[in-house]
C-alpha cells in the first residue's frame, strides 16, 4: 500500500540553518532513502522551495483569486513529501520515525494514497 509522509516543520527554523546544518541533516536523510530504496519501499520524494515561492489558487470565488503564498497560516509549513510502499501503517509509522531520527522537530503527517486516474490503475 502507498503512502505519503508529509513533513512539516518551522520554516524559520529550517531557514536558519547553517548551509553545514542542512548538509548534515540531508546527509542522515540521504542514508535512510538509500536503506528505503534498497527495500523497495521508496517512491518519489521531495524537498518544497519556501513558501515565499509559492502562490494559492483560491476557488470559492468567482473568477478565482491567485493569492502570494500559502493560504494556510501555521506554525509549521509542508516542507516535503516521501511517498512509500509498505505492507501496513505500522510499517509506514516505522519509516516515518526512522526518518524522524536523521530530522528531528516538527511533524509528519502520514495519509494512505488512492488512486484517482481510472484510465491508469496502479498495478496488483
Amino acid at each position: 500500500m502507498l503512502y505519503a509522509i508529509l513533513c512539516y516543520h518551522s520554516e524559520a527554523v529550517v531557514g536558519a540553518w547553517s548551509k553545514e546544518e542542512d548538509e548534515a541533516v540531508m546527509g542522515r536523510i540521504a542514508e535512510v532513502k538509500t536503506k528505503m530504496a534498497a527495500q523497495g519501499r521508496l517512491g518519489p520524494n521531495l524537498r518544497l522551495l519556501p513558501t515565499t515561492a509559492a502562490v494559492t489558487l483560491k476557488k470559492s470565488v468567482e473568477p478565482p483569486l491567485v493569492l502570494d503564498g500559502p493560504f494556510a497560516e501555521t506554525k509549521e509549513q509542508l516542507l516535503g513529501l516521501y511517498v512509500v510502499d509498505v505492507a501496513s501503517l505500522d510499517e509506514a509509522l516505522e519509516t516515518a520515525r526512522e526518518l524522524g531520527k536523521a530530522n528531528p522537530g516538527g511533524s509528519y503527517e502520514l495519509r494512505p494514497i488512492g488512486y484517482y486516474d481510472p484510465a491508469s490503475p496502479p498495478a496488483s
